[in-house]
This record gives structure tokens, C-alpha cells and sequence, in this order.
């Protein structure tokens, strides 16, 4: 009985070798963990995303005074009309 067994698996390794080393070794690729190199460290991506956001802030508001607006673009950047924009807002405005 027990040489009935081994023939059996004998059998079966037989049969399924290519397809199982062919899994064992996917197996083995999965489980390697690939090793990402950064281009731009973490803090420098956080800098460039913080510029810009900041220039389309910028950009945003001197297209929104200029263009839409009817004004200045440049004007945009001065505090005097922020000051402005301020006082109409809190009811201050002469």
C-alpha cells in the first residue's frame, strides 16, 4: 500500500512540476518587496506643492480682479485693495 502512494505522488509530481515551479516562483516574486528609489524627497514635494498651490492662488486672483473683474490685474496684489475688500465685507466702507 505504501508503494501505491508513492506511485500515486510520484504521479501527480509527474504531471504538475512545470505548472508548480512555475507557481513556487510567482510565489517568490510576490513576495519580494520591490525597492522604490525616490526622485524628489518627501519634504521637497510637499515645498513644490505648496509653491504651487500658492501660485495658482495668486494667478486666480489677478485673473479674478483683471479679467472678470475689470480691473488692474496688478492691483490684485496690493494691500491697499485687499484692505479695501476687507472693509466692504465688515461693513466698515466710506
Amino acid at each position: 500500500m505504501a508503494e501505491e502512494n508513492k506511485k500515486v505522488s510520484l504521479r501527480k509530481e509527474a504531471k504538475s512540476s512545470p505548472k508548480t515551479e512555475a507557481k513556487e516562483e510567482q510565489k517568490k516574486a510576490k513576495k519580494t518587496w520591490w525597492v522604490q528609489i525616490r526622485m524628489f524627497p518627501i519634504w521637497l514635494r510637499i515645498i513644490l506643492v505648496l509653491a504651487l498651490l500658492a501660485g495658482a492662488i495668486v494667478l486666480g486672483v489677478m485673473v479674478g480682479y483683471g479679467v472678470i473683474g475689470d480691473g488692474e490685474p496688478s492691483d490684485a496684489l496690493k494691500v491697499e485693495t485687499w484692505q479695501h475688500i476687507f472693509d466692504i465685507m465688515g461693513g466698515t466702507s466710506d
